[in-house]
């Protein structure tokens, strides 16, 4: 019988028995253990992966492979310091519903929602035993991060993500919305009156680059996860929504203080980051069973507030333009004790599949009120209104650029501009949207936690749609104002503004040494010797771009003389003319993407342009800028703002939050974490 941590022991060990010339029998092998540790995985006792905080919920889960196709696991049972926990263990076996590279006998054991309240390095054992009678151990490590002595609670915490915002973002929108002069800014951005700054690392649980839900879901578990997860660890089922859970903060202090919880984003809803604030699923494109969850898990998460685009999901498939099916929904069984136990010990919903569900009413009928535009957004009555629901496009809702664009010539009686294609002529901006929230929020007497996403500084980043993305940066700036304000008159709210990542590797090269009328002439003439050497100027050819901005907070033109110039470190290929593009890049989640008039938005960077016959040759394969590994900034302001300084991984900023809310303020320099 062998008692072995894991495979590479395991095959150690066999070869010093045959090299005694012993028999050798073979073993059973635990080839995954959740959390994820050093100590599994490389033998080393750090550093520690998994780190959750004092009752935090977690599961426990492992896959065991039999020896032989003819065998199976008979037993699992966890350990945790030596000790049995004594908690049900499902066993699922991997007939049907496994991963391809998973053997059919395989089986995955889960305990589920287990917690822990004694600080410190806890390790946790499975042991399993295969119908033959032999058996195998495995360890993994955890930390328990203890609390620190504190000071005055926080009984409000807002979460301002700009996503894709790296510091170069956020300089451009400085020079844009501020303007510069002989050297000195004008006036800083409402973000740059933070007190107190940091930089943050942003690697995902399996990739030095992250993608936006482990991105996210860092600063709201405490804890990394893989590249398109959010809210889970990963596991070997097919299953997106049974994967081993982790707790969020959400759900903490829900069911810990009662707090409410509001997610307002100007992307679809269900995208990665609002969802990886509520949602527990290893596929973030899951949209259907994404945005049910929001709605029957609400008790659990505290769901107050829901504010986006993407009501194509919330739409019976019957009605045009509905993207809900039963293909990325969920729906637990209550008998297979595998998805029985997330019903039972976590508290959630079965689901069920129900494409033709009509989740605008099931909102309702929860008490939420509905918006569906601006217009009926200012409507809602704060007095009598304590839940809210605002969908305002079928999937992302188009950025500042163009609402701006149409709000203007919707004044002047002109339409056909870009809102009116895509159908919504009446969003509303992020900061009317955050201002909106903050007053349903507030009425939570116990407090509240809301994350305000600026989303398309990171969509607009992807497309090198530079002056698209300039002004997403310019309303997500107004939006944190409005934050900025209410913690300000509140004394009780602390505020953080951050990123999940950079995208595309922007860099500010200078500006432009030419008037736009000359810039029209020579993208006329096109090619690099007109549109690079006789445009760019660098160092003191780079000048001070300055925009005019009208009464609405955004420049009255993105097309001056002598503008900003914007380049990529992380781009695929393109065409570039410097010069703002009429219309934005086809979005493949508009349920109408390719149907007139959207069919006619330029399909990708390499069409668009194409007339100045100057092409830039892309760091990247495919049509798209990507996210990169650069840290980012983060600034923070009220309560607790001074735990934010340093450098730091994205998942200490979850106990840093949750310290100042549980227990309390910590004095600087006070706050301590584990060795990373």
């Amino acid at each position: 019988m062998f008692h072995l941590s894991n495979s590479k022991h395991l095959l150690g060990s066999l070869a010093a028995l045959a090299f005694l010339g012993a028999e050798v029998m073979a073993a059973p092998q635990v080839t995954r253990l959740t959390p994820p540790s050093e100590l599994f995985t490389s033998g080393n006792a750090a550093p520690v992966i998994a780190r959750f905080l004092p009752d935090q919920r977690f599961d426990l889960q492992a896959t065991i492979v039999p020896d032989a196709p003819d065998k199976s696991i008979t037993k699992a049972v966890f350990y945790m310091n030596g000790v049995e926990i004594k908690l049900p263990v499902s066993v699922k076996t991997c007939a049907t519903g496994c991963l391809p590279k998973i053997e059919k006998n395989a089986a995955i054991v889960s305990l589920r929602a287990l917690s822990n309240t004694k600080p410190g390095l806890h390790v946790f054992t499975v042991e399993a035993t295969q119908s033959d009678g032999q058996s195998i151990k495995a360890s993994g490590n955890f930390e328990i991060v203890p609390w620190q002595l504190g000071g005055q609670k926080v009984k409000n915490i807002i979460i301002m993500l700009g996503d894709g915002m790296g510091a170069a973002q956020r300089t451009a929108a400085r020079i844009v919305a501020q303007g510069y002069a002989q050297g000195k800014a004008n006036s800083p951005l409402a973000m740059d009156t933070f007190p107190v700054s940091g930089q943050i690392k942003t690697a995902s649980l399996n990739s030095l680059v992250t993608d936006s839900a482990p991105g996210m879901s860092a600063y709201v578990l405490g804890n990394k996860n893989n590249n398109n997860e959010e809210g889970v660890f990963p596991d070997d089922t097919i299953d997106p929504f049974d994967n081993p859970r982790i707790e969020y903060l959400s759900e903490y202090l829900s069911r810990t203080q009662g707090k409410a919880l509001g997610l307002v984003t100007t992307a679809d809803v269900f995208d990665a980051t609002p969802a990886a604030n509520a949602v527990h699923t290893s596929n973030r494109g899951a949209g259907t069973g994404i945005v049910d969850q929001y709605l029957d898990d609400r008790k659990l998460t505290g769901l107050s507030v829901l504010m986006g685009g993407g009501r194509k999901w919330f739409l019976p498939s019957t009605v045009p333009g509905s993207a809900r099916s039963h293909g990325n929904d969920y729906a637990f069984s209550i008998t297979e004790s595998h998805t029985a136990d997330i019903v039972k010990r976590w508290g959630a919903s079965p689901g069920q599949l129900d494409k033709d569900r009509d989740l605008i009413a099931d909102f309702q009928l929860a008490g939420f009120k509905y918006a569906s535009d601006l217009t009926s957004l200012s409507s809602v009555d704060l007095k009598t209104t304590d839940k809210l629901l605002g969908l305002f496009a079928y999937s992302n809702m188009n950025v500042a650029l163009d609402k701006i664009d149409g709000r203007r010539n919707i004044a002047k009686g002109i339409k056909g501009r870009v809102v009116d294609d895509f159908g919504f002529p009446d969003q509303p901006m992020l900061e009317e949207m955050t201002h909106k929230a903050l007053g349903v929020l507030q009425k939570n007497k116990k407090g509240f936690v809301l994350m305000v996403e600026g989303a398309s500084i990171d969509k607009q980043a992807h497309n090198m749609d530079t002056e698209r993305w300039i002004l997403d940066m310019i309303e997500f700036d107004r939006a944190i104002k409005v934050a900025q304000d209410f913690a300000e008159k509140d004394g009780q709210t602390l505020v953080i503004v951050t990123a999940d990542h950079e995208c595309s590797g922007v860099a500010l090269i200078g500006g432009s040494t030419v008037t736009d009328a000359r810039l029209q002439e020579l993208v006329k003439e096109g090619g690099v010797s007109n549109l690079r050497d006789k445009v760019v100027g660098v160092y003191e050819k780079a000048g001070f771009p300055k925009y005019k901005i009208a009464s609405d907070g955004y420049p009255s033109t993105t097309d001056i003389d002598y503008r900003l110039l914007v380049g990529y470190g992380a781009n695929s290929d393109r065409h570039e003319d410097w010069r703002t593009n009429p219309l934005p890049m086809q979005d493949a989640q508009q349920p109408f993407a390719k149907a007139t008039p959207l069919s006619a938005y330029p399909a990708d960077p390499v069409v668009r342009d194409a007339e100045g016959k100057f092409m830039i040759t892309g760091q990247v394969p495919g049509n798209s800028g990507v996210h990169t590994a650069t840290d980012i900034p983060i600034s923070a302001m009220g309560p607790g703002a001074w735990s934010f300084t340093g450098v730091m991984d994205n998942t200490d900023v979850f106990f840093h939050l949750a310290q100042a809310a549980v227990k309390g303020v910590v004095k600087p320099n006070f706050m301590t974490s584990s060795k990373k």
